[in-house]
Formats: C-alpha cells, structure tokens, sequence
C-alpha cells in the first residue's frame, strides 16, 4: 500500500479548491453566493479554493451540491487540463460568454471564427457547415465590402 505524504494531501487539496473555483466562476458565482448558499462565510470559500483548508466531505457534497456536479469531480484530472493559470481564466471567460448566445447560427459562426484563427480544422464536412457564408455589406459610401 502507499503511503500518502503531507505535500501530496496539500496537493489534493490545493487541487479541489482550484477546481472549486473554475466552476464557481464558470457558472457566474460570487464566492459570497455559494458562501451564502452554504451558510458559511465567504472567507471559509476563500480558504477552501486556496487550499489553505480542508474541506470534508460532507461539506464537498454540499458544495458539489451547489456547484452541480458529483463530488468526485473535484478529484478527476482529466478535465482540469495543465493550462497556465492566466490562460486558464481567460477559458473559463471564453466558455461562459459562449454558453450564453442563444443564437445558434451566431454560436456556429463563431466556432467557425475560433478554428480559423487556431489554426485547427475539424472534418471538412464539419469545416464547410459552419463556414459563414460571405456577404455583401454596405461600406456607407455607396461601395460595399465583402464580410
């Protein structure tokens, strides 16, 4: 059997409370709203995604609970991915202004936008479906200009 060593608990737990946060901001929360939530005080959330506390595992189900995922998610590493932390925030960003267009030719568009300027294709068929059609716009000086 293993043995478990200090840093890899704090690991752990620096681990969950990262993961906390990404999805608390993903969903648009304050810490004071998931605090509220919990009954507890925001500085409890502060130091639960600092890692600086433990959180048990009752208290992990509730804010799974509150988060809405399953408990365990908090542990996988697969979703968590290894991005730096700057460009991190700015995915967390990115997928929460996305997540609320409604408009799905706009979403496609957009997708089709994001892979143009990555540089990533998907299938060709996939590539020709949300590929904009270019139109003719007005340039205001009686010219138009293709978009």
């Amino acid at each position: 059997m293993r043995q478990i060593r200090l840093s890899d608990a704090n690991q752990v737990d620096r681990q969950v409370g990262e993961r906390m946060r990404r999805r608390r901001i993903l969903l648009g929360l304050t810490q004071d709203q998931v605090a509220d939530a919990l009954n507890i005080s925001y500085q409890q959330i502060q130091k639960y995604e600092t890692g600086a506390n433990r959180v048990s595992a009752g208290r992990l189900a509730q804010i799974a609970e509150v988060l809405e995922v399953q408990p365990g998610w908090f542990f996988g590493s697969a979703e968590m991915g290894d991005a730096p932390e700057s460009s991190s925030r700015a995915v967390i960003e990115l997928v929460r202004n996305f997540s609320r267009i409604e408009d799905d030719r706009v979403r496609t568009h957009i997708m089709a936008l994001m892979r143009a300027l990555s540089g990533g294709s998907d299938s060709e068929d996939e590539a020709d479906e949300a590929r904009p059609a270019i139109a003719e716009a007005p340039t205001g000086n009686g010219a138009s200009r293709q978009i």
